[in-house]
């Protein structure tokens, strides 16, 4: 699609619409519908600058068109499993007459294919950029100047420069969720409300399928523990679920330890779940104090039970410490909920099948079991681009739910079967039973939740892991294919199946 250079006349910015699609297929957190917190955040600060916005979260609730043509300005958030759908929301605003701006971690990492479908791309964080772009635009003034911005100039796209990531995370109001349109926050199965909250940015690590660090980078950066309490503190302590969106809560074992002081504080003790690493129970003292503060769950990203696949990852770690640590957090009667990637060239079916006894083993309470993704912005993207293993181009498989690249030792299909059939395997009616004798009744809800979550991504994507299955593997004469574009046929059926399907 051709999109007309940006205009450089003045332009009058009164309503402004940030929208973030939902995804393409089934997920396990569909339940929640909580929206990312970069676009409420992006809101909120244009809304103190004196624009009347809204912000429109599809999993929320379903978009109204009527309401957002009439915007004088469209943002359009999105991760790379909604690109599809972002861009056609795009395309059809900009057949309208509506200006769109598009930002997240995919028109990030997808610059060029992002502005053929909007009039400027925000990349990285945009909280200053996106701002500065509208005071550009109503003022008529050049774009050069507007860090982080992509457009289209009069000699093509122009990419201006990013700014430094910036380091004061106080120097932004706390997220405003009224902003979003018919949201209200609930729990799983009518218990506490989720409320989301983020303390800081960043991940000093550094795994090769995450694209975490190349949008946010390995310095960690924090709010203040005054500001995090005092936005908790906004809330019902009593009925609130505070689900902390840290990409890695516990990176600094100091800094946690104040802000668990802090939570000591809070009139009513909150509670609260956590992403952190299986490290963190080096130190059981803080493992029992997250406790004594409120956290009820913790979500760890162990990824194998493959040492080999691990260092494959870069994930610096081993699973024997690793079953020590969740033992740990275990015995502090913290739940955990284990997220495990399965497709490293080192995996074969045996190291799934390990995988879902290791899950038992060490009692996790809950699984996700994820195939591997190649994200734009990640090392691992780039090696399948480079390498030619690249299965499919279309962006709604990217969920980490789909097989979209080629495994080395493993067919595609098989792949994706054990995806599926590692979370029949973990969500046994033997754990029902288990988490039944031990009271806990949340756990059973969940499982047999997770079970029909399972169905219903087989039912939907039947025709997907039938053409799935028709892949011929391996190529002879081809070390390195690229399958949609060695077999565009395929490619097509995908795309019809998944059409069919929604």
């Amino acid at each position: 699609m051709t999109v007309a250079a940006a205009p450089t006349l003045e332009t009058d910015i009164r309503s402004i619409v940030l929208l973030e699609p939902k995804p393409p297929d089934i997920h396990i957190f569909r339940q929640f519908a909580l929206p990312r917190l970069g676009v409420v955040l992006l809101g909120t600060i244009l809304r103190d600058l004196g624009y009347e916005v809204t912000v429109m979260v599809e999993e929320v609730r379903d978009f109204d068109f009527d309401r957002i043509v009439r915007a004088d300005l469209v943002g359009i958030s999105t991760i790379t499993s909604t690109a599809g759908r972002a861009y056609a929301i795009a395309d059809q605003l900009r057949e309208h007459g509506v200006p769109v701006v598009m930002g997240g971690p995919h028109p990030t990492h997808v610059v060029d294919e992002s502005l053929g479908h909007a009039d400027y791309v925000v990349r990285g964080e945009g909280e200053i950029a996106l701002p500065a772009l509208i005071d550009a635009l109503k003022a008529g003034s050049p774009l050069a100047d507007v860090p982080n911005l992509s457009y289209h100039g009069p000699d093509g796209l122009q990419h201006n420069d990013l700014d430094p990531l910036y380091p004061d995370l106080d120097r932004w109001p706390d997220p405003d969720m009224t902003l979003v349109d018919g949201f209200k926050a609930t729990g799983f199965l009518g218990s506490r409300r989720v409320v989301p909250i983020q303390t800081s940015r960043g991940c000093p690590f550094d795994c090769s399928f995450c694209s975490v660090t190349t949008t946010f980078g390995r310095k960690m950066r924090y709010r203040s523990v005054d500001r995090v309490v005092a936005e908790m503190a906004k809330h019902d302590l009593k009925n609130t679920l505070f689900f902390i969106y840290d990409d890695n809560f516990a990176a600094s074992p100091k800094r946690t330890r104040e802000l668990l002081a802090a939570f000591r504080t809070l009139p009513e003790k909150p509670t609260w779940s956590a992403q952190v690493r299986a490290d963190v129970a080096r130190d059981e003292e803080l493992v029992r104090e997250m406790k004594e503060t409120g956290c009820n769950t913790v979500f760890i990203g162990l990824e194998s039970v493959n040492q080999a696949s691990l260092a494959h990852a870069k994930k610096r770690q081993d699973m024997q410490t690793v079953a020590q640590h969740l033992d740990i957090i275990n015995a502090a009667d913290i739940r955990i909920h284990g997220m495990f990637v399965m497709g490293f060239d080192t995996d074969s079916p045996d190291t799934m099948e390990r995988t879902v006894k290791f899950a038992h083993e060490r009692d996790l309470f809950s699984v996700q079991f994820l195939v591997l993704t190649p994200l734009p912005g990640s090392r691992f993207h780039k090696e399948m681009v480079e390498q030619g293993r690249i299965l499919f181009d279309d962006w709604s498989l990217y969920d980490a739910h789909h097989v979209c690249f080629r495994p080395d030792h493993i067919h595609p299909a098989e792949l994706q079967s054990w995806q599926v059939k590692g979370h029949d395997l973990f969500y046994s009616h033997r754990l029902a039973l288990k988490h039944l004798l031990r009271g806990r009744f949340t756990g059973t809800a969940l499982l047999y939740y997770a079970r029909r979550i399972n169905r219903g991504w087989r039912r939907q994507n039947r025709g997907y892991v039938d053409v799935l299955e028709r892949l011929p593997f391996p190529l002879q004469g081809h070390p390195s294919p690229s399958y949609h574009r060695e077999f565009p046929e395929l490619a097509q059926q995908v795309r019809q199946a998944l059409s069919l399907a929604g």
